[in-house]
C-alpha cells in the first residue's frame, strides 16, 4: 500500500504497540525493528517521514529527529494477522546510530554505498506485465502492445538514438565547462525512456527480465 491507501484495522498490543519492520525499498534489506503505537501511524501516514513509538522515552519518536537520519514513507503494509507492519522506506543516510545501514549488520560495520535502486524495476515491469494481461483502454503500454513486435522494438531504436545525442550533448557541455544540470537531466530521462520500452519490448515477445539477467550473470566477467 502506498501512503493515501487505507490500511486495514491494526490488532494492536495489550500495550497499545505493534511490531513494525523497516526496509529499504531500494533493495528490501531491512533495517531496523521498533515500535508504533495509534499514534506513531497516524503520524507516519500524515507526514510521510517514518515515526515511533520510543518505550524508553515513552513518547512519539520521528526517526531522525536528532541525527538527520530520517526515513521517506514509500510502502506501508501489515502481514496475514494484521498484528505486525511492514513499512518501506527511503533512508536518507546509515539507518543505525552505530553509523551502519542496517540495525543488523555486524558492529563496525562501514555503512554501505547508497543502492542504485534497481528493485523499483520490479514494480514497473509488474506494471507492464498487468498491462500485457489485461490491455486497459487509455493506456500506452497497452497501445504499444497492441502494436506488435514492429512499434514496441521501433521505440526502443529511437530511445537508443536519444540517448546518443543526449550523451553527447551532455559531453560537449562538459568540455565547454557549461552547466550539466540540463543535459544531465536530458541525458537520464533518455535512458528512463529507453529501459521503459526495451521492457515493453521484452512483455510483448514473452520474456521477462529474469532472462535477460540470467544472460548478464553468465557474462559476470565483464
Amino acid at each position: 500500500m502506498t501512503p493515501g491507501d487505507a490500511l486495514p484495522a491494526i490488532r494492536y498490543g495489550a500495550d497499545g504497540l505493534v511490531p513494525a519492520v523497516v526496509q529499504d525499498a531500494a533493495d528490501g534489506r531491512v533495517l531496523m525493528v521498533a515500535w508504533m503505537d495509534a499514534e506513531a501511524l497516524d503520524a507516519t501516514l500524515a507526514t510521510g517521514e517514518v515515526h515511533f513509538h520510543s518505550r524508553s522515552r515513552g513518547r512519539l519518536w520521528r526517526k531522525g529527529e536528532t541525527s538527520g537520519n530520517v526515513l521517506k514513507l514509500r510502502a506501508i503494509a501489515t502481514d496475514c494477522d494484521d498484528d505486525a507492519i511492514l513499512v518501506t522506506a527511503e533512508p536518507a543516510a546509515p539507518t543505525c546510530h552505530r553509523g551502519t545501514r542496517s540495525c543488523f549488520d555486524a558492529d563496525g560495520a562501514p555503512a554501505a554505498a547508497p543502492t542504485q535502486g534497481f528493485a523499483w524495476l520490479d514494480q514497473l515491469w509488474s506494471t507492464i506485465a498487468d498491462r500485457a494481461e489485461r490491455r486497459p483502454q487509455g493506456s500506452y503500454t497497452t497501445q504499444l502492445l497492441d502494436g506488435g513486435v514492429d512499434l514496441a522494438s521501433r521505440k526502443v531504436a529511437e530511445e537508443a538514438t536519444e540517448v546518443v545525442i543526449a550523451a553527447k550533448n551532455d559531453a560537449a557541455a562538459e568540455s565547454a565547462g557549461a552547466d550539466r544540470g540540463e543535459t544531465r537531466k536530458e541525458l537520464a530521462g533518455e535512458v528512463a525512456d529507453l529501459l521503459y520500452h526495451a521492457l515493453v519490448t521484452l512483455a510483448e515477445r514473452g520474456l521477462e527480465p529474469a532472462d535477460v539477467i540470467g544472460v548478464l550473470r553468465a557474462r559476470s566477467a565483464f
